[in-house]
């Protein structure tokens, strides 16, 4: 069975419904284009329709001629950072540089506290830690605003119950699938998530567009946004969205931080290496003779989804190893090799620069 919302998704994905049932748009080829040439250089993600879904992309675009528009996107502190998450954001930060605007990161304390069973000292704690990968990633500390949901309440609650003001509970309900029993909070997060779509606009005094880059399970979240903020005088937030990297086990579903099947971006050489060869799920034959026979299938094989999603930009490269693996040229064993080694290289990158992030903490928060 197939389950899409912004807390669960399970089974498998069929993206052509879920941009029929959501209501948003193809990223046409077209776009793509646009893009790319506003850029002056071609993104992986965007060629491959890993991003391949939107609402109002090109109102987004027009905005950015004006110097009017600016990005927001964000992280519920409710355990490890991993990939899945790195994918958005690593595609936020080429956004960031290439348009040359500012980015409002929410850290949504509150939501994790009300949403999940831990203590509001322990949502603090992994806030924290999250925050350090998130700059570890590389984005301008000129340009990043960090949002604290909680820490910055005297300038997002008054403009959340403005927003809570026009939801109805049934439009909560009918959304999210919440009901009697869930507690009040969980209702009113909704209001608080909608705050960094138009904060800009009343910081600045002037009414600018939004563009949030997320994977398509939160769109019910800006759903309710886009249709609150004109009543409130401000845009409709548009986005991009991505399709979910999958877990270790298997290309349904999405990678999450529970269980052990999983790659976080604390992990060592060691754990990344264990990981991916217990868990990695492979498209190879039962034996040697077989998948020289009757080679592999890519399509299923995590190893391959994984170079094709982050660790291999090149189209060139990436085509050869599918073409080595479908022939039975390339085993699984050396499949999962070359994801490895692409992982441990980008992650002992990242590890040195979250070191240094500790240091810059306070250049990334915004100041009130």
């Amino acid at each position: 069975m197939t389950k899409v919302t912004p807390w669960d998704v399970e089974g498998k994905i069929d993206y052509d419904k879920l941009i029929r049932e959501f209501g948003v748009q193809k990223i046409t080829t077209s776009l793509i284009d646009k893009i790319n040439k506003i850029a002056g250089k071609n993104n992986f993600m965007l060629d491959r329709k890993i991003f391949f879904a939107h609402r109002d992309l090109e109102f987004a675009l027009k905005e950015h001629e004006k110097d009017n528009l600016f990005l927001y996107t964000g992280c519920g502190p409710s355990g490890s950072i991993h990939l899945g998450h790195a994918m958005v954001w690593k595609f936020t930060k080429w956004l960031q540089d290439v348009l040359d605007v500012d980015l409002w990161f929410q850290f949504t304390d509150d939501e994790k506290f009300l949403f999940k069973d831990k203590s509001f000292e322990e949502i603090q704690e992994l806030m924290k830690d999250n925050m350090l990968d998130v700059i570890a990633l590389g984005f301008n500390p000129k340009k990043t605003h960090f949002l604290i949901d909680t820490k910055h309440a005297s300038i997002m609650y008054p403009e959340a119950i403005k927003v809570a003001k026009k939801l109805t509970a049934s439009s909560i309900k009918s959304c999210f699938g919440l009901g009697d029993s869930d507690n009040v909070g969980m209702f009113f997060y909704t209001a608080m998530q909608a705050v960094p779509a138009f904060l800009p606009s009343i910081l600045k005094k002037k009414k600018m567009a939004c563009l949030i880059p997320h994977a398509i399970d939160q769109d019910p979240h800006f759903r309710l946004t886009r249709d609150i903020l004109p009543k409130l005088g401000f845009f409709k937030p548009a986005s991009i969205q991505c399709s979910f990297l999958p877990p270790l086990t298997g290309v349904e579903g999405k990678m999450s931080s529970s269980g052990d099947a999983f790659i976080a971006l604390t992990d060592t050489p060691e754990q990344v290496k264990k990981k991916i060869n217990k868990y990695a799920f492979s498209g190879g034959q039962d034996t040697l003779e077989e998948h020289r026979k009757r080679g592999g299938n890519p399509d299923i094989d995590i190893s391959f989804q994984y170079l094709r999603f982050l660790f291999e930009p090149d189209d060139k490269k990436l085509s050869k190893i599918k073409s080595d693996y479908r022939t039975g040229k390339l085993l699984s064993g050396e499949l999962k090799k070359i994801l490895i080694d692409k992982i441990n290289d980008f992650l002992k990158h990242h590890q040195a620069e979250r070191e240094k992030a500790k240091k810059k903490v306070d250049q990334f928060v915004l100041k009130i």
